[in-house]
C-alpha cells in the first residue's frame, strides 16, 4: 500500500471533537513544532534524513518524504505523535513519541531545531528556529535571553565547496522596545534608540552562500536581556532611570538576494561561508578581521 493511501485510511479514521478555535491554534503550534523535529531529525540523523524535504499535508499529516532513503518522517495531528515509515521502520507507520515529549527532549539536550538556510549551531540557548520553503522564522517565544555577540540570527551554515553565489542579506525593524532605563536629557538625542537601531538595522554579504540563503525571508521576534551591558554603571546620572531587568525587544525582516561581488555593496560586514573569513567595513573599507 503506499504511503498516500495509508495517510488518507488513517485520516479517515482520526474524528475531531474540538472547537474551531482550539483546532486552529493546536494546528498552529503543532505545524511550528513539526519543523523544529524534522528539521532537528534532518540534521541529527543524515543517514536516514540526507537532505532537506518541504513538509506536506495530507490531514491529519504533516509529512517529509525522503526519496534517497525511502522513509517517510511525520506528525499525526490527531494524536500530537511523530511517525516514521520506511527503511528500518518497515512498512507500517511505526510511532516514536508524543510531539510533546521530542520536542522537549531536543530542548533539553540544547538543540534548537537548526534549519537549512542557517548555522544554528552555536545559536545561545532559547533561540529557535523554524522554516518552511524560503521563509526562516526566530523567536525567543516571549523570554528573554543574554545579548548574543552578533546581530545575524540567520549566518550561512558552513560550505564544504565553493558555490559561486554572494548574497546581499538586509535588515529592517517592524518594532523595538527598550524597557529598564528611561532617558530624558534636554538637548541630547536618546542613545537607546541609536542603540537598537544600529544592532537591528543592518546589511551583511556572504560569500560562497549556500543556495538556500537566495531569495531567504527571516522573520524575527526576539527578546535580549542586556542588564549584564549595564552593570557597572553609575546609577545617579541626571535623567536617567535604570530599573532592572534591563530588555530589548524587537521584531524585524531580513530579505536576501544575490549580487555580483560583496564588496561592491553597502554592506556593513562581509563573510565568507567556505573559508571562514570576516571583514567589517571601516571608514568606507572593508577591513579583514584576524581569526
Amino acid at each position: 500500500m503506499s504511503m498516500k493511501a495509508i495517510l488518507k485510511q488513517l485520516a479517515a479514521s482520526v474524528c475531531s471533537v474540538l472547537a474551531l478555535g482550539a483546532i486552529h491554534n493546536a494546528a498552529a503550534d503543532t505545524s511550528g513544532n513539526t519543523e523544529i523535529l524534522l528539521n532537528w531529525a534532518e540534521r541529527t540523523y543524515p543517514q536516514y534524513f540526507p537532505t532537506h524535504q518541504v513538509t506536506q499535508t495530507i490531514n491529519p499529516w504533516l509529512y517529509r518524504y525522503y526519496p534517497e532513503t525511502g522513509i517517510y518522517a511525520g506528525v499525526n495531528s490527531g494524536d500530537s505523535s511523530a511517525y516514521v515509515l520506511g527503511g528500518p521502520w518497515g512498512e507500517s507507520p511505526a510511532r516514536i513519541d508524543t510531539l510533546a515529549s521530542l520536542i522537549a527532549q531536543i530542548t533539553n539536550s540544547g538543540g534548537n531545531g537548526s534549519v537549512p538556510a542557517c548555522n544554528a549551531a552555536n545559536a545561545p540557548a532559547g533561540l529557535f528556529y523554524t522554516q518552511n520553503g524560503n521563509v526562516v522564522n526566530v523567536t525567543t517565544n516571549g523570554q528573554c535571553i543574554p545579548l548574543p555577540s552578533s546581530n545575524n540570527l540567520c549566518q550561512a551554515p558552513p560550505q564544504s565547496a565553493a558555490t559561486g553565489i554572494s548574497a546581499l542579506t538586509s535588515t529592517s525593524v517592524t518594532s523595538f522596545k527598550f524597557d529598564g532605563v528611561s532617558i530624558n536629557i534636554p538637548g541630547i538625542p536618546n542613545p537607546i534608540e541609536s542603540l537598537g537601531k544600529q544592532f537591528s538595522n543592518s546589511k551583511f554579504c556572504t560569500i560562497n552562500a549556500p543556495t538556500e540563503g537566495i531569495n531567504l525571508t527571516v522573520h524575527s521576534d526576539v527578546c535580549f536581556d542586556m542588564t549584564a551591558q549595564f552593570e557597572g554603571q553609575p546609577d545617579d546620572i541626571p535623567g536617567v532611570v535604570v530599573t532592572p531587568p534591563i530588555t530589548m525587544t524587537t521584531k524585524s525582516t531580513t530579505t536576501s538576494q544575490q549580487v555580483s561581488d560583496c564588496f561592491a555593496t553597502d554592506a556593513d560586514s562581509v563573510f565568507d561561508a567556505l573559508t571562514n573569513e570576516f571583514w567589517i567595513k571601516q571608514n568606507g573599507t572593508f577591513v579583514k578581521q584576524s581569526s
